[in-house]
């Protein structure tokens, strides 16, 4: 699985993810990102299908460097919920900056 890489301090480029398969449908879900050291925040939905799913960094969101697993998590209109990626984790590599 590819690294989505950011320095630290940076609130763009946003993380966008495409889920899989292509048959997954959004529509009335909700979406969180999770990502180790941050919690639990709301994402958005920028795709209901195929479904594509975006977390805009916060100030402070990449203050602390190193390598962070993350994950989307899908909550169904029907209150079921699934995680993306089903197996593994995003990778997410905070890179110090030079200020």
């Amino acid at each position: 699985m590819a690294t989505f890489t950011i320095k630290r301090g940076d609130t763009a480029p946003a993380l966008r993810y495409a889920l899989l398969p292509e048959t997954v449908d959004l529509s009335g879900a909700s979406v969180a990102f999770v990502m180790d050291g941050l919690g639990r925040l709301p994402a958005r939905v920028i795709e209901a299908r195929p479904a594509v799913v975006q977390y805009d960094w916060q100030p402070g969101d990449t203050d602390r460097t190193g390598l962070h697993r993350a994950e989307f998590e899908v909550t169904y209109s029907d209150g079921a919920i699934e995680t993306w990626p089903n197996a593994g984790y995003l990778l997410v590599q905070i890179s110090e900056d030079l200020g």
